[in-house]
């Protein structure tokens, strides 16, 4: 057995001490801490994302997907999910799936202790978010990411003259 670095291996103390603090700038609420390990270990079209939400913290912003398919995975901890408008209290074990067209989804934590948690999904050339409560469809592409009203949208048809 070696010790030597391996892109295919990642340690829990190499893991631990590159973890970041991150947000969604949305949500003033919103602070995780973790650690990216797909984006690190190579791979480039499945995201896995190791995060500790602290007591009082959410993740990022009510959000549905319409390309990308998420799951979490709770490891420690305990949270509030809501899911498509009711919330669910969760905890070690439990496991949510947002299959596309997805459902809108957000986890917070209002409980004492640090939530622990795996989040991942797929890394698509093109996304199309909705934050409902938000009004805005995001719109994430080769040359950058577009924000959109969800009301200023029109039917697709014929130019009327």
């Amino acid at each position: 057995m070696s010790d030597r670095p391996n892109l295919y291996l990642l340690r829990a103390a190499d893991i631990e001490a590159r973890a970041q603090s991150f947000s969604h700038p949305w949500n003033p609420r919103s602070e995780l801490i973790g650690y990216a390990l797909a984006k690190s270990t190579g791979l480039r079209r499945l995201g896995v994302t190791i995060a500790r939400m602290p007591p009082g913290k959410e993740s990022f912003v009510y959000h549905s997907h319409w390309t990308e398919e998420e799951w979490i995975y709770i490891l420690s901890g305990r949270g509030i999910a809501r899911i498509d408008g009711t919330d669910y209290e969760v905890g070690a074990g439990d496991f949510m799936a947002f299959p596309v067209p997805g459902v809108a989804h957000h986890l917070r934590n209002p409980f004492e202790s640090e939530l622990v948690y795996l989040m991942g999904g797929e890394n698509r050339d093109v996304e199309i978010a909705d934050f409902p409560e938000l009004g805005k469809r995001m719109f994430r592409h080769a040359k950058g990411v577009d924000i959109f009203d969800l009301d200023a949208g029109n039917p697709f048809g014929p130019l009327e003259e």
